[in-house]
């Protein structure tokens, strides 16, 4: 039922530890049978499956025992009445990934690395990362009892690097950026037999996206939004997503999906939605200078293909101010009660954007991804002004006092 398929060529060839085309060089992914799949799978069945990505692992390079499990996926999917009134929108949803194992939507990829991994006998789990891959890895590799190490650029913020070092892994801090790590791990690929998440087993690693956007088709009913915006790093959250449709069209999952697939990005990193504006599936390399860590990717690796799926889509791109980036943070926390880190922050201020051109429209309805726990970026967070009283003294009077002061003051985000 499952063979690898190059992206370019579209050769296929046995399915195994396997990530460019012999022929073309190109990338390879995971291809379905999706007729025969389509005998297999069905919507009751999916509902008796796990709370997990699992319920969908006819569509994925599934183990064939138990597998490796953190209880990873089938996270909320929360209307969101108050920030849609906001932004004007009536049917607004958000796909709250920050409740996934290690705070961020990565367990998904990486649950289906692990189990690949540990079928094909690799020891030692790696990655390059932004940070919240380096903790999934982490974590995923003590449940599976695999060695772990993950390298990233310097800088990241420190709780996603102190929770990758809870977890086990030997942490590799390289002085550079994500793209000097990045070629580092494919260098290292070829010398060790380790399982490079998204590097030689990228085809397999990636499936894992498609997760989320099962998810939401499920919990809508069965049925597609009108308009999915997600936050780009390397692309394959995005690309994914529309390979993501167009499977669960092809097994009978929904009859119909015509959603448009936006790309969202900060100024100081958008090399994909650059592309897309321009036309092009190209995407030209930068040097990222950016808040949203996590998307500071300059040379994303599926960069073209989800270029691609959000013209398809007939989406579009967004590339906010990178000072639009911690108000939408904040604006998130406020109206919905959920702390995101900064790629939420840069969907949030990409919606608007495309409410405000008229891409979107009010009555439409519309899902965000919001793919990593504020938790663990607290130093971006400070107190705003009006919602903190210091008290000299613990007495009744001083808190009037105090009180009465701060609420003539408007309050200001920090």
């Amino acid at each position: 039922m499952k063979q690898l398929r190059c992206r370019e060529c579209g050769r296929l060839r046995d399915f195994e530890p396997a990530y460019v085309c012999e022929h073309c060089f190109g990338p390879l992914e995971v291809a379905y049978d999706l007729d025969a799949v389509r005998q297999r799978v069905s919507r009751e069945s999916i509902a008796k499956g796990p709370n997990t990505i699992w319920r969908y692992r006819e569509l994925l390079p599934a183990p064939t025992g138990e597998p490796i499990d953190l209880g990873t996926g089938f996270t909320p999917l929360v209307k969101a009445p108050n920030l849609g009134k906001v932004l004007g929108l009536d049917h607004l949803y958000l796909k709250n990934d920050t409740l996934n194992p290690t705070g961020s939507f990565k367990d998904r990829n990486v649950a289906v690395a692990t189990n690949f991994a540990r079928s094909y006998g690799f020891d030692t789990l790696s990655c390059s990362s932004t940070g919240n891959l380096a903790g999934s890895v982490a974590a995923y590799a003590a449940r599976a009892g695999l060695r772990a190490l993950v390298f990233i650029p310097a800088g990241l913020e420190p709780g996603k690097v102190g929770a990758a070092s809870a977890y086990g892994a030997t942490v590799v801090e390289v002085n550079g950026t994500y793209d000097d790590v990045n070629r580092l791990c494919v260098e290292l690929a070829d010398l060790y037999g380790w399982a490079i998440v998204n590097v030689n087993l990228r085809p397999f690693y990636s499936e894992g996206s498609k997760t989320l956007a099962f998810e939401v088709a499920e919990q809508l009913g069965w049925r597609a939004p009108d308009h999915l915006v997600v936050p780009v790093a390397a692309g394959s959250l995005l690309a994914k997503t529309a390979k993501a449709f167009q499977e669960m069209v092809g097994v009978g999952l929904l009859d119909r999906a015509s959603t448009r697939i936006h790309a969202a990005q900060a100024e100081g990193c958008a090399p994909v939605s650059t592309a897309i504006q321009h036309g092009r599936d190209q995407v030209t390399p930068v040097r990222p200078n950016s808040i949203a860590k996590s998307l500071a990717i300059g040379n994303p690796a599926d960069g073209r293909y989800a270029a691609r799926a959000v013209r398809a889509s007939g989406g579009w791109g967004t590339a906010c101010r990178e000072d639009a980036v911690q108000e939408a943070m904040a604006l998130l926390a406020q109206t919905e009660g959920i702390l995101s880190e900064p790629a939420g922050g840069v969907v949030v201020a990409g919606l608007a954007e495309l409410v405000a051109s008229g891409r979107i429209r009010r009555e439409e309805t519309v899902v965000i991804c919001i793919t990593g726990s504020g938790l663990k970026t607290t130093e971006l967070f400070e107190v705003r002004d009006g919602h903190r009283l210091q008290l000299a003294k613990a007495r009744a009077a001083d808190f009037e006092q105090a009180l009465a002061a701060a609420e003539k003051a408007p309050a200001v985000v920090a």
